[in-house]
């Protein structure tokens, strides 16, 4: 007998872990990952370590960004299971290195490497610097739109420039193939321009004119000419060129070596005229990649001269007037480094934007952005799609639009160098979230973004006026869930189109779970002739552990009701088994036993409406009848006692 009873409480046991974890499990689906870990920790409790419950354990704090409680239970799975799914070598190992514990986070790198041969999510890169790598390699963060320009040739083109929609750039597209620079045996470079207009019907890019060289006579030479920066007023350009003599041959240093120089010009009766050496040039060093800073107050450039931090720093200078410059002043180690720091550019809010090859990058040059322009230190690699394990430099962007260039000798592009433009596109998730019964606004509920694989990506809590608003990516899916204390979940889909600067509008209606003296739910179903708590009515019923876990001193009692179809005794003792099942649930949350007053079926007794026995009714008139109602006895908040006066009172 002895046997027999502990056979079945293990039984029970069994099926009630069951349950609680398909409960768990569409909790989770629905991203609710808080319930759901809950429910998962208990199945832990209960006794069930299977790799299904550690692995959603960790898979409901990964998501969450809870890099420390996700780290415990992958921990305990991958240690446990030999045969996992790979994946979760990585997950754990992304935990451990958010955690700072980089040592062991590499030895489960590197059973993720040896298992999934072909991913390359960790292919040539460094262990120890992993997880920034795989940071710089993902768009995840931003949503860019990149398209190789239709001007580009098999020569290098590259340093886009905008101004008055003329397009200016350099390329070594010339025709004439005599001279050709051995670097590279490539023609030596030059200016040009392109009428930039806007995408005929039924486009989405930009359309450029066929390119000429750049207006003025004087500003191609048979050598280098690259890197323009001009005016706001469109009247002054600074470009980059071979150092030349007065009778356009190259000038070198006593070591055979021609450097780069700073030239200006004037537009003048539509051409660029009246060319100039900037004087902080030098014959023994190079000078060249002017940019300039919004209020053109300031000349930003790049040289390898002396006192420098590496082979090449950038450097500003004040322009006084009248062609007179202050003194060179390098940027400082915050920017400059012992290797190439090239293609400096100044945004509208006086952010620095340069190319690399130092710093943390992907590879040779890499873009980075600074704030060292306004006060700061930090240095920010912009990662993909701007960056590569190519040469990626000579960035520039209008903030006002988005739209920018960058150039590149990536794989898949026309040349040598390319250039690429690219628009960042971004819409806003933005609506309110409010009381579904009375339509008004709730303040402090909490509004969650998640992505298409379920990660939490932001989270906001609604003000007085129950507003919310996320930026998000153009062509995306996301998932908004709304949630407050006492409200139902409000979860909605949303896709963005690939417009920028749309705003979709998704107001979250949360369901109240109290009104008046009554906890209320969707109806709890249970099969014919049975009590017990199905997955769908557990889930219901979590609705109500929430609510009193909320309110830790409230009392309920519960009520079953059935329709009047079946013999009366038959559907009291019924009802009567089926309140006493859902009080059992809600006690095995946690919930006090104290905390339910009473479990009471009354069967037909208490008939909503006229459906008494022999009279003919609609289905849905039977179902008003067959409810469980949760009515609230007490409800009284804690009271903390007055602190004593002391003497400082």
């Amino acid at each position: 007998m002895k046997t027999k009873i502990i056979l079945t409480i293990l039984a029970l046991s069994t099926t009630c872990i069951f349950a609680q974890k398909k409960v768990a499990d569409k909790f989770f689906k629905n991203y609710a990952y808080i319930k759901a870990s809950d429910l998962y920790q208990e199945a832990v409790k209960k006794g069930d370590s299977s790799e299904h419950v550690l692995t959603r354990l960790g898979d409901c704090y990964y998501n969450n960004s809870n890099s420390e409680e996700a780290a415990i239970w992958y921990a305990e799975a991958v240690k446990r299971y030999d045969d996992i799914d790979p994946i979760y070598y990585y997950k754990y190992a992304q935990s451990l290195r958010s955690l700072g514990n980089y040592e062991e986070a590499i030895i489960y790198l590197e059973k993720f490497n040896e298992l999934q041969a072909n991913e390359d999510r960790i292919k040539g890169t460094d262990f120890a610097n992993v997880a920034l790598y795989e940071k710089l390699k993902s768009t995840d963060s931003v949503y860019v739109q990149i398209n190789n320009l239709p001007i580009n040739t098999k020569n290098s083109d590259f340093g886009g420039f905008v101004k008055d929609s003329i397009f200016y750039f350099a390329s070594a597209s010339k025709k004439n193939k005599e001279d050709l620079y051995d670097w590279n045996n490539e023609p030596y470079l030059d200016l040009y321009q392109s009428i930039i207009t806007p995408p005929n019907e039924g486009e989405e890019a930009l359309n450029y004119s066929y390119p000429n060289y750049i207006k003025g006579e004087g500003i191609n030479s048979k050598y280098h000419e690259a890197s323009i920066a001009i005016t706001s007023d469109g009247k002054t350009i600074y470009f980059t060129r071979d150092n030349l003599n007065k009778r356009n041959k190259l000038k070198a240093d006593r070591e055979g070596t021609s450097h780069l120089m700073i030239y200006k010009a004037s537009y003048i009766d539509s051409t660029w005229q009246d060319i100039k050496e900037v004087p902080i040039n030098d014959a023994v060093y190079s000078t060249g990649h002017p940019a300039l800073s919004p209020d053109n107050k300031t000349l930003y450039f790049v040289s390898d001269r002396e006192g420098g931090f590496g082979q090449s720093d950038i450097y500003k200078v004040a322009i006084l007037g009248d062609d007179n410059y202050g003194f060179p002043v390098n940027l400082g180690a915050a920017v400059n480094t012992e290797g190439k720091e090239m293609f400096p550019f100044v945004d509208k809010d006086n952010m620095l934007y340069f190319s690399s090859d130092s710093h943390i990058n992907l590879g040779f040059l890499d873009i980075f952005k600074s704030d060292v322009l306004q006060g700061g230190t930090s240095v920010e690699n912009l990662g993909a799609p701007f960056n590569s394990g190519y040469d990626d430099f000579a960035y520039y962007i209008d903030s006002d639009n988005g739209v920018g260039y960058f150039s590149s000798n990536r794989e898949g592009g026309m040349g040598s160098d390319d250039i690429y433009g690219f628009e960042i596109c971004s819409q806003v998730i933005k609506g309110t979230v409010r009381d579904a019964r009375f339509m008004t606004p709730l303040a402090f509920a909490t509004v969650q973004l998640i992505d298409n694989t379920g990660k939490v990506i932001e989270q906001r809590m609604t003000g007085e006026d129950g507003l919310y608003s996320f930026k998000v990516k153009c062509n995306r899916a996301y998932h908004v869930l709304g949630s407050k204390a006492d409200y139902k979940d409000d979860l909605k889909d949303v896709n963005t189109s690939v417009n920028n600067g749309f705003e979709i509008i998704t107001d979250l209606n949360l369901i109240p779970l109290i009104i008046e003296d009554e906890i209320v739910l969707n109806p709890i179903y249970f099969d014919f002739d049975k009590w017990d708590i199905r997955t769908d009515a557990a889930y219901e019923l979590e609705n109500i552990v929430s609510v009193m876990r909320e309110h830790p001193n409230m009392v309920i009692k519960i009520e079953s009701h059935t329709d009047s179809r079946g013999p009366d005794n038959y559907n009291l003792t019924l009802s009567d088994k089926r309140a006493k099942s859902t009080r059992d649930y809600i006690i095995s949350r946690g919930i006090d036993a104290s905390r339910i007053e009473s479990a009471i079926g009354y069967g037909e007794t208490q008939l909503v409406n006229e459906c008494s026995n022999g009279v003919k009714c609609t289905k849905e008139q039977h179902q008003a009848n067959r409810r469980s109602k949760f009515i609230i006895l007490k409800d009284e908040a804690e009271t903390t006692a007055p602190a004593e006066p002391t003497d400082e009172d």
